[in-house]
């Protein structure tokens, strides 16, 4: 109603007509009602029987037309000659080329629809075409193609065309544009392939290279295709020690020490975003790092996260950190790529880790074999051994060889004990003397850091012998507390232990003074802190791998002291 509260009505077919207060306006045609309508200038319409029907028709034609125009995909109407009769804005805000190739296919859909329209009396309507098309390689489109059938003049049932209306002339295509599809796809592809090669690292081949290697040749993979592929220059990828449910560093790139030194856990309130991705499962995008509560310390001026969950099977194993310095850099298509790559993260990480098992308790099985096959025929030894010296009774010379012979199946039985107990244990420990001395070790303050209290106590008897002043850390906290406080000439650190792993002892012991070597502690090459690779890159003295000898121990400690390979010293007894 208009502002005098006088009604205006627009009419269309109909002669005078009196509606007391109101004014009235003839329309000449149905589209100039349509288009007053659309105006808003009239209270009613009024309109004869005889226009009524095509005034509702022009009605929906222009309601369909703003629909269409609408979507967000193109519509076009093209005849047989491959021409448009008609095309939403959509459609027209393609490229030319796209629009060349969209008509090409409708003349030639004609011509499909009409053959097969032709083949037989009682033809049903012939099905859309779909299609496909790339634009210059780095574009994509799909689009389906209908026929336009025209209205029988006759009457038809539903399903049957009569002879007349079987020949096509116009069809109407729905045009989309599949690029970034496309693109997705593509790069999922590539991920997967990829993510497969990770993947390959089969005990086989890992078992012929050194820890070093093993950890660099994962390193090299992930970065690679971090960087080439997903574009994550700075990223971090921590796993979760099931000891305590710290998350620790396993490979980093582009972020800094201030940043990998900070104590994260799997739980999730308190501890960073990495820490509720890992305690939830769920990935995290944090849009703006200033603004989110989460965050915690990362790359120098970052301002956007990508973080998800490495996951395997039903486990959550650690998590895949992304950083980038601008504000908003992750979408749900890099969520999805990092899931993706993620899995197969996962999978290697815990390629490496069954390889460890794997070798520890196939040791543990062959010494337990040996052990058992053993028993009778060193059993036999000693009681032939003895059968003997009662026949020997006075033979003061053959009494000493048999009881030589009983003391070394005894240390055979020791030996074998030893290496069944693995990593638990330094092998050769009954040969080393209660007095044994060295002037290289002698006086040298040493911490032993070691979870495991029989190697640490081990070592720390071992080294007291040949004159060192030892003192033992039970855990990586304990060893914290021990650099702060004391001074020390050379620190033998096991590479995993609670609250601290090794790489952080040794960065703890390089700010504290440069000077101080330190030796690196893991049992068949266990480093899942990414120890070795980070220490050794900073300058680390050496690797002793579990179980080793009292010899090999002793010629790290002496090499690290002097800085060279030193001879033992003929009290030595290695």
């Amino acid at each position: 109603m208009n502002t005098n509260d006088k009604p205006r009505i627009l009419t269309l077919g109909v002669g005078d007509v009196d509606f007391g207060n109101a004014s009235y306006q003839l329309a000449q045609s149905s589209q100039e009602v349509a288009q007053l309508i659309a105006e808003g200038a009239f209270d009613a319409v009024l309109a004869s029987c005889d226009c009524f029907d095509a005034l509702e028709r022009n009605l929906v034609e222009q309601e369909a037309s703003v629909i269409l125009n609408t979507i967000g995909e193109g519509v076009l109407v093209a005849d047989c000659q491959g021409k448009v009769c008609w095309a939403n804005a959509r459609m027209k805000a393609f490229a030319p080329e796209a629009m060349a190739q969209v008509l090409e296919i409708c003349g030639r859909a004609v011509e499909m629809f009409t053959l097969s329209g032709a083949q037989a009396d009682g033809q049903e309507v012939p099905p859309a075409r779909k299609f496909s098309f790339p634009v210059e390689h780095d574009q994509f489109f799909e689009l389906i193609v209908s026929p336009i059938i025209p209205s029988p003049a006759s009457d038809t049932s539903a399903n049957q065309i009569p002879e007349k209306a079987k020949v096509v002339e116009r069809v109407v295509a729905i045009v989309w544009d599949m690029t970034r599809s496309k693109q997705m796809e593509l790069k999922v592809n590539a991920i997967n392939t990829a993510g497969r090669e990770l993947a390959k690292l089969e005990s086989s081949r890992i078992a012929k290279l050194s820890p070093t290697e093993r950890l660099d040749l994962l390193r090299d993979k992930i970065t690679k295709t971090s960087k080439d592929l997903l574009d994550f220059d700075h990223f971090g990828i921590r796993v979760v020690d099931e000891r305590d449910k710290k998350l620790d560093i396993v490979i980093d790139e582009g972020l800094p020490p201030d940043a990998l030194e900070v104590d994260l856990y799997a739980q999730p309130e308190g501890n960073g975003i990495s820490g509720y991705v890992a305690a939830t499962g769920r990935s995290y995008i944090c849009d703006d790092t200033e603004k989110d509560p989460r965050y915690i310390l990362g790359i120098d001026h970052c301002k956007s996260s990508l973080t998800v969950p490495l996951r395997l099977h039903d486990k959550i194993i650690g998590v895949f950190n992304i950083e980038s310095e601008s504000v908003g850099a992750f979408y749900e298509d890099d969520r999805l790529f990092a899931e993706i790559f993620g899995q197969y993260i996962a999978i290697a990480l815990n390629t490496l880790n069954l390889l460890v098992v794997e070798r520890c308790n196939t040791s543990g099985q062959i010494a337990a074999s040996v052990i058992s096959e053993m028993t009778h025929p060193l059993n036999d030894i000693v009681t032939s051994a003895k059968a003997l010296m009662g026949q020997y009774i006075g033979d003061e010379h053959m009494h000493e060889q048999l009881d030589h012979i009983i003391q070394k199946v005894e240390s055979v039985r020791v030996a074998v004990r030893e290496v069944a107990r693995g990593t638990r244990t330094v092998l050769g420990t009954g040969d080393v003397k209660a007095d044994a001395g060295d002037p290289i070790l002698s006086g040298k303050r040493i911490l032993i850091a070691d979870d495991e209290a029989n190697i640490r106590t081990t070592i720390g008897d071992i080294l007291t012998r040949y004159g060192c002043v030892a003192m033992v850390a039970k855990d990586g906290f304990d060893a914290i507390q021990q650099l702060e406080n004391h001074t020390f000439d050379l620190v033998l650190s096991d590479i995993r232990m609670p609250h601290r792993n090794g790489y952080e002892i040794y960065a703890a012991v390089q700010r504290q003074d440069k000077t101080v070597p330190v030796i690196l502690m893991t049992g068949f090459g266990y480093d899942p802190h990414h120890s070795i690779v980070r220490a050794n890159q900073d300058g680390l003295c050496a690797v002793l791998f579990k179980p080793f000898k009292v010899d090999q121990m002793l010629e790290a400690v002496r090499k690290a002291l002097t800085g060279h390979s030193v001879d033992a010293p003929n009290q030595a007894n290695s």
